[in-house]
């Protein structure tokens, strides 16, 4: 494990020593390294880790996004990469706000098409220069994003294919009363204390 996490170590600071100001911090969690990168240099930075001959990190395996309501930058973009050469995986991290696009990386990674445009769907980030930038999973005519952590528990409209219409039909989410109460007292008994809902049990 150490010998591994030196190996990280020096591509870390390889990494760095190329790449300057774009890498903004670098870890080493649980024999995987992980780069915080400036958004703007997003492109360059995937083009280095594919073209040079110390990474040759040639397959692009996903993207995801976060969302941190509490920031100004409120979502993080997330790129896992492979060198199946060196038999080693990256992650390459950014921030961004809901106002600031990410440039694609469609002309670095091909793959990365379908991936952007889900992390586009599902949190609403905004991806400059990509060649189809629409929504990918949810239905047309769908209002907001749905991971976002403010995104409505219920959502605003369903959607079911109407039998008697014929058609898909749009109807305002409505559920009923017993789905809305929750019972979370527990039926089991505790060891050194009585839990609320013991009384369950009996």
């Amino acid at each position: 494990m150490a010998e591994n996490e030196a190996a990280l170590q020096d591509l870390a600071e390889h990494i760095a020593d190329n790449l300057g100001a774009s890498v903004l911090h670098s870890t080493i969690t649980f024999g995987e390294l992980t780069l915080t990168v400036v958004r703007d240099d997003i492109e360059a930075v995937l083009r280095f880790l594919r073209d040079n001959t110390s990474t040759k990190f040639l397959s692009f395996v996903d993207l995801c996004g976060a969302d941190y309501p509490a920031r100004t930058d409120r979502f993080e973009v997330v790129y896992h990469l492979l060198s199946p050469q060196h038999n080693t995986r990256i992650r390459v991290k950014l921030s961004t706000s809901e106002d600031d696009p990410v440039p694609s990386v469609v002309g670095v990674f091909p793959a990365a098409d379908w991936c952007e445009r889900e992390a586009y769907d599902l949190y609403g980030i905004l991806f400059s220069g990509h060649p189809d930038l629409r929504r990918i999973l949810t239905d047309y005519g769908f209002e907001g994003h749905p991971l976002r952590k403010d995104f409505p528990l219920t959502g605003f409209v369903e959607v079911r294919y109407d039998d008697e219409r014929k058609r898909v039909v749009y109807e305002p989410v409505v559920l009923p009363q017993e789905f809305r109460d929750f019972d979370f007292l527990s039926p089991w008994e505790g060891t050194d204390y009585v839990l609320p809902g013991d009384e369950k049990a009996n």
